[in-house]
């Protein structure tokens, strides 16, 4: 009688597991695609002939004591993106990303996911470029959601990751023991 209500306990809880497996696939089904699609994407990225996300352009030297100082370029970019890219909003530059080794300083818009790339030692306009792999990692970590809709301190990004982390380490335990319990229960007859 005791193998029986031993084995009886293991398939309650492989039936448990089961269960709360597939609800929470079945419920988080379409969250769990797009991290997936947009995961493929931000992956070959580098790899997409331009498509995701353009190159870093080479700039004219890649010794700093050669470059304009931080504000002339700000000034420059500023130009363009007001010039060309945002005629009828305001621009506000939310990152300077520095590529000392191409001799380039990117700068990213906080609206519409533009970016330009500015020669560090002429200040001279290298690229224009829409940025295509940002849009796809703010879908990708949900921050697109508080991007558009105000949301403060990315407060549904840190639910959004919570529930999918949480949902993964979910789907690892019950896949696992929904793997491993029958075996453990032929095992034991």
């Amino acid at each position: 009688m005791g193998n029986q209500s031993k084995r009886s306990k293991q398939a309650s809880v492989i039936r448990v597991f089961r269960k709360l497996h597939r609800v929470t696939a079945s419920a988080l089904f379409v969250l769990f695609f797009i991290m997936a699609a947009t995961g493929v994407l931000l992956g070959l990225k580098k790899h997409s002939g331009e498509l995701i996300q353009d190159k870093t352009y080479q700039g004219t030297s890649s010794n700093l004591q050669d470059w304009l100082p931080i504000d002339s370029l700000y000034d420059r970019a500023y130009m363009v993106f007001r010039d060309s890219i945002a005629l009828d909003c305001p621009v506000e530059i939310d990152r300077i990303d520095i590529r000392a080794e191409k001799g380039t300083v990117k700068f990213t818009s906080a609206q519409g996911f533009w970016g330009v790339q500015i020669d560090g030692a002429t200040g001279k306009l290298l690229h224009v470029e829409r940025r295509r792999s940002d849009f796809i990692e703010m879908i990708h970590d949900g921050s697109l959601v508080d991007h558009y809709l105000g949301i403060p301190n990315g407060m549904f990004k840190l639910i959004y990751t919570l529930v999918m982390g949480l949902a993964l380490l979910l789907f690892t335990i019950t896949g696992f023991w929904l793997w491993w319990g029958p075996k453990r229960m032929r095992r034991n007859k």
